[in-house]
C-alpha cells in the first residue's frame, strides 16, 4: 500500500501538531530523563562497557518507576487534548438551533 504525498503531510502536519502539545512534551521529557539512565546503564552492560555485567542500578529504578507512569499519563493526555483541538478546528458548524 502506497500513501499519497496529500496523506504524508497531514500525518506529518499531525504529528508536528502533537509534539506542539505541552502535555507530551512534559511526558517525553519525563520519559528520556526518568528511564534514560537505566537504560543506558543496561545496554553498556550488554556491549560490555559497564563494569558490572549483570546490573542492578537501585537508583537509576527507582527514577524509572517513578516517572514512567506519569510521563504515559502526560503523553496521552497532550495526544487526546491536540486530537480533541484538531477535532473541533475542522469541524464545520452546522445549522444554528431553532428558536
Amino acid at each position: 500500500m502506497i500513501d499519497s504525498p496529500v496523506g504524508a503531510l497531514s500525518k506529518e502536519r499531525a504529528v508536528r501538531d502533537y509534539l506542539r502539545s505541552t502535555l507530551v512534551r512534559i511526558g517525553l521529557i519525563l520519559l528520556i530523563v526518568g528511564s534514560g539512565p537505566m537504560m543506558f546503564i543496561y545496554v553498556a552492560a550488554g556491549l560490555g562497557l559497564w563494569p558490572d555485567p549483570n546490573p542492578n542500578p537501585i537508583g537509576p529504578a527507582l527514577l524509572a518507576f517513578f516517572t514512567f507512569w506519569p510521563s504515559i499519563l502526560c503523553i496521552l493526555a497532550g495526544v487526546v487534548r491536540a486530537w480533541w483541538r484538531q477535532r473541533s478546528a475542522h469541524r464545520t458548524p452546522g445549522p444554528p438551533p431553532p428558536s
